[in-house]
């Protein structure tokens, strides 16, 4: 699918802003009728699966992160699944979406992945709190694209939101924008610090209004991370703003998505909530770690004609 035109964000809209209510009963039992409709095996279930790793963000933001640990998983990013199982499948190009690092490893990735054509997303502005100055959290992402990084995860201010600083939080996230230049900005909701659903669905639209490619669920450190409910909040958010503008925002799950089940499950939300122009690795992303190696194992399953049922519908 050719990518469309960046998201250039439009200026507040407060009316619009203050009109939103998300019925939180209403949003889990959506939630609960996931991935229920159908059922295929076999070669469907692979396709979900490969589909699975190429909006993958491979991850690694560990305080002990080193360079031979982010060089392992660029090699992962590259290659990840096995030679054999990658002739069996037919996929020759199938890598990860982009590996994310800390600032300070961009260099790292931008080396180790050279001439594969993979980004490298950084995030920034004092992830994973985002309690540090404007002026440092705009020069982290600065410093972060000179290295190389071409994706930046940001991390909103969640005061703002709780305070209802809609004007300043827009504010925030279009310096931001100004800030990546060219590279992709990716928002972090951090949505199981704020305070209701409600909450995240304004700071979702305040996002993309500001000029966001992507919204994303959390850091993967808080206490909620990447839960269904807080998905499809944001994704209607994303249709409600495509509605309205024309412009398509990508979204991001992380934290929490340790298993092929569920990153089959966030598949199917998005493809039924937004449609299938958004399940690619321009608009949809599960930042993980060990989420490969559960679908590795689940890939060789199915090639091993081990595959049980699963509830997912073909892709297209």
């Amino acid at each position: 699918m050719v990518q469309q035109e960046r998201n250039p964000g439009m200026p507040l809209d407060m009316g619009f802003i203050n009109a939103i209510v998300v019925n939180k009963s209403a949003t889990v039992r959506r939630c609960g009728e996931l991935g229920t409709r159908r059922i295929v095996t076999g070669d469907h279930q692979l396709a979900w699966l490969m589909r699975a790793i190429s909006c993958m963000d491979l991850t690694t933001l560990k305080g002990n992160d080193t360079p031979m640990r982010v060089f392992r998983l660029c090699e992962k990013a590259k290659m990840p699944v096995r030679q054999d199982m990658i002739k069996k499948l037919g996929k020759s190009d199938l890598t990860a979406a982009a590996v994310c690092v800390y600032p300070a490893r961009v260099k790292d990735a931008v080396r180790a992945l050279k001439g594969t054509g993979i980004p490298v997303a950084s995030v920034a502005t004092g992830f994973p709190s985002g309690q540090t100055s404007l002026k440092f959290k705009l020069e982290e992402i600065r410093q972060a694209v000179v290295d190389g990084a071409e994706e930046i995860d940001v991390v909103i201010s969640r005061d703002k939101v709780a305070l209802a600083q809609w004007t300043e939080l827009y504010d925030e996230i279009r310096a931001f924008r100004e800030a990546c230049g060219a590279a992709s900005l990716k928002v972090i909701m951090a949505a199981g610090e704020l305070p209701t659903l409600t909450h995240l669905a304004k700071a979702s639209m305040i996002a993309m209004m500001a000029g966001a490619d992507f919204i994303k669920t959390s850091t993967g450190m808080e206490e909620v991370n990447a839960t269904f409910p807080i998905g499809m909040t944001m994704v209607r958010q994303i249709r409600e703003y495509y509605e309205l503008t024309g412009h398509m925002v990508g979204f991001k799950a992380a934290g929490g998505i340790n298993d092929a089940a569920t990153a089959l499950v966030w598949l199917s939300l998005i493809r039924e909530e937004l449609g299938v122009e958004w399940l690619n690795s321009n608009y949809f992303r599960i930042g993980a770690s060990s989420l490969i190696n559960d679908i590795e194992r689940s890939l060789w399953v199915g090639l091993t004609g081990m595959c049980a049922a699963r509830t997912y519908m073909p892709l297209a």
